[in-house]
């Protein structure tokens, strides 16, 4: 077994045993205490991970009373610039791409020598799978320094929201390697929307740590966390966002996966690379 591969394994082993709920509701209550050592805590997190703390909207620590209130800050205005156009679709986060491709017979790739099911990853609702299963996809792994508002890749309405229980392995690219349908495994929520080109969604995966997931139409979707596939589907016209509006926020890293049903992403995109949000991906 090559070296990566056996550091991959022995970092990611002791995940399976972790009680991952645990652990993030752990983070979840020290991420919101209040004390005057937040600003302090905020500016080495800033320095070990090279946070930029002026494209914040408030560059002070001093600023934030919680560290989560750090962690989901907003940032300035005409720091994302959004390459708008009608059939753009622009990057969702900050972060880097995990993998980009096309859907094939409802099948998406996870890493090199692992895939899992559509179908698994969306909660096996077939109306909900079908328009996808040719579409095309990419995967957006959020690191610890990255902004962690997500936003509209194109406008569209929203049709439906899923929470989907499961378990909180870590996102990171060791892991991603390692555990087999990961993100068909982990708890998150799913928000499929009708565009002027298609379906598409976005999927908000959870990981250890990542103590909330929230959208802007629902408020805080986890925790609490429930044991049964939870959909909800709305009305036409119920919400509509437009290219680049917030859609809601991660509490602490982890993955976003973007599906369109019909479109083509940029050829010079490739698994690895840093995206930003507002960018552009491709075309639909």
């Amino acid at each position: 077994m090559p070296l990566k591969a056996l550091t991959d394994r022995l970092k990611s082993w002791p995940l399976y045993i972790l009680p991952h709920h645990l652990v993030s509701r752990v983070v979840l209550r020290l991420t919101r205490i209040e004390s005057r050592f937040v600003p302090t805590v905020i500016r080495r997190f800033a320095r070990l991970f090279n946070v930029d703390l002026n494209e914040a909207t408030h560059p002070d620590p001093a600023h934030y009373k919680t560290f989560n209130e750090f962690f989901t800050r907003t940032i300035k205005d005409g720091a994302r610039p959004i390459e708008n156009g009608k059939n753009n679709v622009v990057c969702p986060v900050d972060g880097r791409i995990s993998q980009i491709g096309p859907i094939n017979n409802g099948t998406i790739i996870q890493a090199k020598g692992r895939d899992y099911s559509l179908a698994d990853l969306l909660g096996g609702r077939s109306q909900d799978t079908d328009a996808f299963n040719n579409g095309i996809f990419t995967t957006l792994y959020l690191s610890p320094r990255d902004y962690h508002r997500i936003h509209m890749p194109c406008g569209a309405t929203l049709r439906s929201m899923h929470y989907i229980p499961g378990r909180l392995f870590s996102v990171a690219p060791h892991t991603v390697r390692v555990v087999p349908r990961l993100f068909a495994r982990n708890e998150r929520v799913v928000a499929i929307f009708d565009t002027e080109h298609g379906k598409m969604a976005m999927v908000l995966v959870g990981a250890i740590n990542v103590a909330a997931i929230e959208t802007v139409w629902a408020g805080l979707v986890t925790p609490p966390t429930q044991k049964q596939i939870a959909y909800k589907d709305y009305d036409t016209g119920y919400l509509n966002l437009a290219q680049g509006d917030e859609m809601g926020r991660f509490n602490m890293g982890s993955t976003v996966i973007l599906l369109l049903e019909k479109g083509s992403f940029r050829v010079d995109l490739n698994a690895g690379d840093p995206v930003r949000m507002g960018q552009l991906l491709g075309k639909c």
